[in-house]
């Protein structure tokens, strides 16, 4: 694992607009995903493991259809293969995800079991499918424990720095969650939490902090593209 990449995200963010502009239009159903009310908006920032298995995902959050809105940002640094996510539906229903950042990043949605459900690869066949229907918000996913993996395109150079934002939502919201996840601190070997890791997770369902960064009931679209300027 890198050191923390986001530390020197602001040299790689010169060329992200464009690739932001690319990733709108996909992400377009998103908008219609409306804010309910007053908009509660907490955050977190944590370190990610350094295992580099879904034991070792980043817990993003809980989905409630029509309640909660999950917002993940962060790197794929220079010599990280993988990134895992992992959240937790409450009810059957119709998911949507918005994905904006760098070319070349490649999303897949698994299930418990983990079994591919949806792939941002052209080439998965039905699994691609299932991901366009991701990001229309057409695909209906069931109750339970869901994880996100995020590599790199085939093709694409381990060297080369990936950002990435992710966002997931059922119908509408009141609640707001951003994560920001940084890369995992010196000398993690991903075999344990540390104390200040362990008080950022369970700090989770506490909700702690609020983001003044990105004013409250923005559309899918704007929220991801905000969330680029806490890497500057």
């Amino acid at each position: 694992m890198a050191d923390d990449a986001l530390s020197s995200v602001s040299s790689m963010v010169s060329g992200l607009n464009a690739s932001i502009k690319n990733a709108v239009e996909a992400i377009r159903k998103s908008q219609s995903n409306q804010a309910v009310g007053d908009v509660q908006e907490f955050s977190k920032t944590v370190r990610k493991s350094a295992l580099t298995s879904t034991a070792g995902a980043t817990d993003i959050g809980v989905l409630a259809k029509n309640t909660t809105r999950l917002n993940v940002a962060s790197t794929l640094a220079a010599n990280d293969k993988v990134d895992f996510y992992k959240f937790k539906v409450t009810t059957k229903g119709e998911m949507t995800m918005g994905q904006v950042g760098d070319d070349g990043v490649r999303v897949q949605l698994m299930n418990r079991l983990g079994r591919v459900m949806a792939d941002s690869d052209p080439k998965s066949g039905d699994n691609y499918d299932s991901f366009k229907k991701l990001q229309a918000g057409n695909l209906t996913v069931d109750k339970g424990d869901y994880t996100l993996r995020i590599t790199r395109d085939k093709g694409q150079s381990d060297k080369d720095p990936k950002n990435y934002a992710l966002q997931v939502v059922m119908g509408n919201y009141s609640k707001d969650y951003d994560t920001v996840a940084q890369a995992p601190a010196k000398g993690d070997t991903g075999l344990a939490l540390t104390t200040g890791q362990q008080a950022t997770l369970d700090g989770l369902n506490s909700a702690i902090g609020s983001l003044n960064s990105i004013p409250t009931g923005q559309t899918g679209t704007q929220k991801l593209m905000g969330s680029f300027n806490l890497f500057v």
